[in-house]
């Protein structure tokens, strides 16, 4: 995969003239479309395995960026935009300003996931969870992999922050899980929260909510159509995105390998999140199994035939993904 690079300093990204439209509404194919559609799905899939980020998906599949810059640009300078031209005009000038047709495919790809896989993924992790977590695994240590070799010219500093990724979601990754009921300002919160850890590759949304204690809320609003916590959640997946994919974008245009080597460090630090064999407190199997052990010690065996078979299974899914995505660049 080759990750797009940002402009150089000396190449300012200027924004195009609004009467210019060079964004996915004249340039995206119907097929191309899909595609972003297909990626939201994936993302959607891994969003709701609380320890996957959907942003790893956005990052070895190609979009990371222009989703980035597609978020970034939503904010009040759009009214400047509109009154530039007004009326129908105006309104198409800020939908191309915003990407909005990239956004609304790909956010259709992960409300479908949600519809469609948010049950059958809640099955498996409470009655096959070694087998799914095996998949997981594999498809992280292969982006691991991947994002590695896409760095240029390693160096201490960019090794420092590898190792600060790595450790900060190593470390997020082993607190407490809270479990008090949640209130509506709470869940917003939440929200907000958990959207910018959906964005930071490695760093899953669905675990924060897990941490937070209101995963099982929102997976349940959603099950039963709850739209008081449905649309208090997304409120505050709104807030946080308006306040943190801003300076995501700086980082990346400015400091795009300094950028990559720590989210890849994220990534990597979820490894220990999504460690395949698990045991409750009392080294028994249930829901509630969030220790990690060696495979030998796992109560029912290694099962060494189908997780490493899933693991592989994984991992080439996630290449096909970053070559797709790199062809698509």
């Amino acid at each position: 995969m080759t990750v797009p690079q940002p402009p150089l300093p000396n190449e300012p990204s200027a924004p195009q003239p609004l009467d210019q439209d060079t964004t996915l509404t004249t340039r995206d194919t119907p097929k191309q479309l899909f595609g972003v559609y297909i990626k939201g799905m994936a993302m959607g899939a891994a969003d709701i395995v609380p320890g996957v980020s959907g942003g790893t998906i956005a990052l070895i599949a190609g979009i990371y960026e222009r989703l980035i810059n597609a978020l970034s640009s939503i904010g009040p300078n759009l009214w400047q935009v509109f009154r530039q031209q007004g009326g129908l005009k105006g309104l198409m000038a800020v939908w191309r300003q915003v990407d909005a047709t990239f956004l609304l495919f790909l956010l259709l790809g992960i409300a479908t996931s949600f519809a469609t896989l948010a049950g059958i993924i809640k099955y498996l992790l409470d009655n096959e969870p070694l087998f799914i977590w095996s998949f997981f695994f594999g498809l992280v240590v292969a982006t691991v992999l991947i994002l590695l070799s896409e760095i240029e010219r390693w160096n201490i500093g960019r090794a420092v922050l590898f190792a600060v990724g790595l450790v900060f979601a190593v470390i997020v990754s082993s607190l407490p899980l809270l479990t008090a009921t949640p209130s509506l300002p709470y869940l917003f919160f939440a929200g907000a929260i958990a959207i910018c850890a959906m964005i930071l590759p490695g760093i899953s949304g669905s675990f924060i909510l897990l941490l937070l204690g209101a995963y099982d809320t929102v997976l349940e609003a959603v099950h039963t159509l709850n739209f008081s916590i449905i649309l208090t959640v997304m409120a505050g997946m709104v807030t946080g995105l308006l306040l943190f994919t801003r300076a995501l974008k700086w980082l990346l245009s400015r400091y795009y390998q300094a950028t990559l080597a720590l989210l890849t460090g994220f990534i990597a630090g979820s490894l220990v999140k999504v460690w395949p064999w698990k045991v409750d407190a009392l080294g028994a199997l249930n829901s509630e199994a969030v220790t990690n052990v060696m495979p030998w010690q796992y109560p029912t065996g290694p099962h060494w035939l189908i997780t490493i078979g899933l693991m592989l299974l994984g991992a080439v899914l996630v290449s096909l993904l970053s070559w797709w995505g790199n062809r698509r660049s």
